[in-house]
């Protein structure tokens, strides 16, 4: 199994990237991955999603510490995960006297037993998953959800409530996004007029250096030689191919 990671500011970002991701194990056989996007007309939006991000790895290395021998159980795995997240986000609210537009930021959530490459997968807001050549696109229309906006309530309720799940028993290429891959703009005159090309195709499904770990700087790097095409929003991928 190859993971290939990429984080990248966009074009109109100068300072701050505004997307967030993570890898880490947090038990035997057991790996989790998430993508985030702080939104833009939060309060210092890398904040939300950086933070975020931070109680995740936290979480990882307890659950990796405090891991048993029991039957695996990935969806299980997963709302305990968001419900700690949940927990976590409500304290620092309150030791850091946040306000919900201060904890504003989409996420999608992969939880992967790399044994048996079964996988449970949730996405709060916007963002995109390919699972084997089929591109699941999740768009609110500039209105995002948001995890901050349901500090609030009931967890267990709004858990229920979520539609946004995919689960699987096997696979072969998984990738995780967050919105910034709408965004590929040509700054200038192309290189190869002849030709035309599919960024979120190119990124997400293509195997185009899958040899090299540094895939996704390769193909970052052809889309602005060779298209003069750029993200102008922020971009986080994750993508994993089984061999």
């Amino acid at each position: 199994m190859k993971v290939y990671k990429t984080l990248t500011i966009g074009e109109f970002h100068k300072n701050f990237c505004e997307d967030y991701l993570i890898s880490a194990e947090y038990g035997k056989n057991k790996q989790l991955f998430a993508v985030l996007d702080g939104c833009s007309m939060g309060n210092e939006s890398h904040f939300a999603a950086t933070l975020t991000g931070k109680i995740l790895k936290k979480i990882a290395q307890h659950l990796l510490h405090t891991d048993t021998e029991n039957p695996q159980n990935l969806e299980a795995d997963l709302k305990e995960i968001l419900k700690q997240i949940f927990e976590n986000l409500k304290i620092f609210r309150n030791q850091l006297l946040l306000e919900k537009n201060d904890l504003l930021a989409t996420l999608i959530l992969l939880v992967l037993d790399t044994h048996t490459n079964h996988g449970e997968l949730i996405a709060v807001g916007d963002g995109y998953v390919a699972l084997d050549g089929n591109i699941t696109e999740y768009d609110h229309n500039n209105i995002p959800d948001y995890l901050g906006y349901h500090l609030t309530e009931d967890f267990e309720s709004w858990y229920e409530s979520q539609t946004q799940r995919i689960s699987f028993t096997s696979f072969k290429d998984l990738s995780i996004c967050t919105d910034g891959i709408l965004t590929f703009n040509q700054f200038e005159e192309k290189k190869k007029k002849d030709e035309s090309i599919d960024p979120i195709h190119y990124m997400l499904l293509d195997h185009e250096f899958a040899e090299s770990k540094n895939m996704f700087v390769k193909k970052l790097t052809h889309l602005e030689k060779a298209f003069s095409l750029k993200h102008t929003d922020d971009l986080a991928i994750i993508r994993i191919i089984n061999a």
